[in-house]
């Protein structure tokens, strides 16, 4: 069993670091899609793990753009995060603004996944539905060949994350949406509660 903070003092690092909306629905949808990747890989006994990294892997972004992934040492030992989990965390700004590889499978998924929950974000609010619920796999690819739509999100990153992982494009694609599905009602109940 990996060692990570409980959920309670990882989301009050979160909060305590983070208060634009975006950043905590981002962080919020992270979290719920490394969860649904770790049942979906076979890693359950890891789920909170995976997830948590993923809560987290922006903690620093908000107040620290310039140091991303560089603050986060930092202000994950006030919550005694291990070695492990902050590798986890740096490993996702890999050849952005971290020279930490993404070497395990969850930082691999976590590296893939970061920008693609951006893209496929920003497609929903699209949507009629305003939902991801309804978005089929060929929509999202519409949109990830615009370079003008959701242009903060790297195609480059997201194509580099399934080469890494060893997956289509279009694999990578079409389970991050299942992801994205599976936290969405729940990430939307918490935003409303904030």
């Amino acid at each position: 069993m990996k060692a990570c903070p409980d959920r309670s003092s990882a989301l009050a690092l979160l909060k305590k670091y983070n208060a634009e909306p975006f950043h905590i629905q981002h962080a919020l949808t992270v979290e719920g899609v490394m969860r649904w990747y770790a049942a979906e890989l076979g890693y359950v006994d890891e789920a909170d793990f995976w997830a948590t990294v993923g809560l987290l892997h922006d903690v620093d972004f908000e107040k620290w753009p310039e140091e991303h992934c560089k603050k986060a040492p930092e202000l994950l030992a006030e919550i005694g995060c291990s070695d492990e989990f902050i590798h986890a965390v740096c490993s996702h700004g890999y050849g952005l603004c971290s020279d930490v590889e993404p070497t395990a499978q969850m930082e691999k998924v976590l590296f893939a996944a970061d920008e693609l929950t951006g893209l496929i974000g920003a497609a929903a609010r699209m949507r009629p539905s305003k939902s991801c619920q309804d978005m089929e796999l060929s929509s999202l690819k519409k949109k990830f060949k615009d370079k003008k739509f959701a242009a903060g999100c790297s195609r480059d990153v997201i194509r580099e994350g399934a080469e890494r992982l060893g997956w289509t494009l279009d694999e990578l694609l079409e389970k991050t949406i299942l992801a994205m599905r599976s936290c969405e009602d729940s990430v939307n109940e918490a935003m409303a509660a904030l």
